[in-house]
């Protein structure tokens, strides 16, 4: 327990922790009808999470109940791996017993900032896990937007957005999620993005790599740990979100007894990256710890497996869980500081990073914030052009979104922030897309928008954003087959982006123009399982569903889309759909008037 390690026996602290809370569904009928029975069998449940679980995934029991037990985790991955497996072995635990005698469970988890000590641990965070419980059905696991934040769909769990939820003695709605082990496919994610030549150092954290130290004497393995070392500084400085420095700089660390705070002052680096590593036959076991710098708080930490060979190879997969698991924990941890903290006190980079985040919640309040930590790091960064493009974009997703009075208002601010952007950088790829969208969505000048996103990939062939956007464009004119062509490329660049749902919702826009409704339908469902509120996908999936005859389940995404947009109608559609005036608008139009959407 880290309060022991500390010296603080008998104290309380304030930590940062995942917390599980496990509940038994209908505890109290089962022990009315068969309590030797159900007591005994949960007693022996809780020993076996408590004996091969919790040890597995760096857990603790805090308390066990006749109903539930609370669990606390160092991180929000590995209580969602427990969770999983605490399922898995509930439902093993059932297959012999009679339906009516099962001891089901629902589980809730949250993470971020309690009071612990050894004995239990408190806040409104073990109150929110638990209120999240009860949102699931048995067998099911809900997890705060906190959590999701710190996974990636797909590769940590299957995600599907609930929404808002209004649960009991809190006054305001929280944003849930319900979880699900992820499905078992190849993932070999092409990890690349662009924009971070473009911004300025102080946009961006910047992160160093210390070589990772083998854990045996053994001199042929010595060189597994060069190998790991240039692969994840090679991966990492592909990414958006961060500045990487180089090996020759980092290597002078390798076996000395130095301080993240050490390193942190030598390198100027805002995270350090360290880690260990076994080899035993043709496996290796890498154990790997992300530090913030300014605390040497340890804001991430995992024990990965992976083959040899395949490392020496170039297989990446062990490589590309640690990038992006840096990456969401560094993204997690500048938004928790830039809604924590007052704005002068924040770094440049965590405000852009926690702005980003909370811009593609569709959240109201969430997009707002977004908003007022844009202007905040323009006020600071006045001659940046990236904050600028994101700027462009939010101002974008209110007019889709329907949160505002005045479009056209709303476009020429967005036109405002790309020429201002592309004044301060003519060569931003970022920006030119951006760009290129507000010409697209808001002022129908399809020329100057593709002429726009063939120059920010002239600029960057791998700016996923850009086919993405140029490839909804076609769509938009009806033009189905390099619609779909575009929007695949882009998917295909970006499969594990925090903004996946966005790619989903256009990709299946594409599929509608190409007439692949099915594919359409796919698409929206799979968005809209990461981001229920964004109505431009359930736009798309109630025509999807429309023209596959679904028409009561086109009429039933077509009432939740009100429930969002309760002033959105056809009329409105074609004043604000760019398709409009291509035969894509009145096909789509005539969809959504049959599905329900008054006129």
């Amino acid at each position: 327990m880290v309060l022991h390690e500390l010296g603080l026996a008998g104290a309380t602290a304030r930590v940062v922790r995942s917390i599980l809370v496990v509940d038994v569904v209908e505890s109290v009928r089962l022990i009315e009808q068969h309590e030797d029975d159900v007591v005994a069998r949960w007693r022996a449940f809780v020993d076996h999470v408590n004996a091969i679980i919790l040890p597995a995934h760096d857990g603790r029991l805090v308390k066990s109940l006749g109903d539930g037990m609370v669990l606390e985790f160092q991180r929000a991955p590995s209580s969602l791996a427990a969770a999983f497996a605490i399922q898995a072995a509930a439902s093993a635990a059932n297959e012999d017993i009679a339906s009516d005698r099962r001891i089901e469970l629902r589980i809730g988890t949250d993470v971020g900032t309690l009071i612990a000590d050894e004995r239990d641990v408190y806040g409104h965070r073990v109150n929110l896990a638990a209120r999240l419980a009860s949102l699931a059905r048995p067998g099911e696991i809900v997890v705060s937007a906190d959590v999701r934040d710190q996974i990636t769909p797909a590769l940590d769990a299957e995600v599907e957005d609930l929404g808002e939820c209004y649960l009991k003695n809190l006054m305001r709605p929280v944003r849930a999620y319900r979880v699900a082990p992820p499905r078992q496919h190849d993932r070999r994610p092409t990890v690349d993005r662009t924009q971070a030549r473009f911004a300025s150092k102080e946009l961006l954290p910047t992160i160093a790599v210390i070589p990772f130290q083998a854990r045996s004497f053994e001199p042929q393995d010595e060189l597994l740990g060069e190998i790991l070392a240039d692969e994840v500084i090679g991966a990492l400085s592909r990414t958006a979100h961060m500045h990487v420095i180089s090996r020759l700089s980092t290597t002078a660390f390798r076996w000395r007894d130095v301080s993240t705070d050490d390193v942190s002052r030598v390198l100027n680096a805002s995270y350090v990256l360290t880690g260990s590593y076994r080899v035993s036959g043709k496996r290796v076991v890498v154990l790997a710890q992300l530090a913030e710098s300014r605390r040497g708080r340890v804001v991430w930490s995992a024990e990965l497996k992976g083959q040899v060979q395949g490392i020496l190879n170039g297989d990446a997969g062990l490589i590309e869980r640690v990038v992006n698991e840096v990456s969401a924990a560094m993204m997690t941890r500048e938004l928790e500081r830039a809604r924590s903290q007052s704005l002068p006190t924040l770094e440049s980079y965590a405000l852009l990073l926690g702005a980003i985040a909370l811009m593609h919640r569709l959240s109201r309040t969430d997009f707002d914030q977004a908003r007022d930590l844009l202007q905040a790091l323009i006020d600071r960064t006045p001659r940046q052009a990236v904050p600028y493009a994101w700027l462009a974009k939010w101002h974008v997703l209110r007019v889709q979104q329907g949160w505002c009075d005045d479009p056209t208002a709303e476009a020429q601010r967005a036109l405002a922030a790309t020429r201002r952007a592309l004044d301060l950088d003519v060569d931003c790829a970022l920006a030119l897309a951006i760009d290129g969208f507000v010409h697209t969505n808001l002022l129908r000048q399809f020329d100057v928008a593709l002429n726009r996103y063939e120059t920010a990939l002239a600029i960057n062939p791998n700016e996923s954003i850009a086919w993405l956007l140029k490839g909804t464009l076609h769509a938009f004119k009806g033009e189905g087959t390099p619609a779909m062509k575009d929007t695949r490329h882009a998917l295909k660049l970006s499969p594990l982006d925090p903004l996946r749902y966005f790619y989903d919702s256009l990709a299946a826009t594409a599929a509608l123009a190409a007439g692949k409704y099915d594919r359409a339908r796919d698409l929206a469902l799979r968005s809209l399982r990461l981001n229920r509120t964004h109505t431009s996908t359930l736009r798309a999936l109630a025509i999807a569903q429309l023209h596959l005859g679904e028409h009561e389940t086109a009429r039933a995404t077509v009432k939740e889309l009100l429930a969002i947009d309760p002033g959105f109608t056809v009329s409105k559609f074609v004043a604000r759909s760019p398709s409009t005036n291509f035969q894509t608008g009145p096909v789509w139009a005539a969809a959504l008037r049959a599905a329900g959407v008054p006129e």
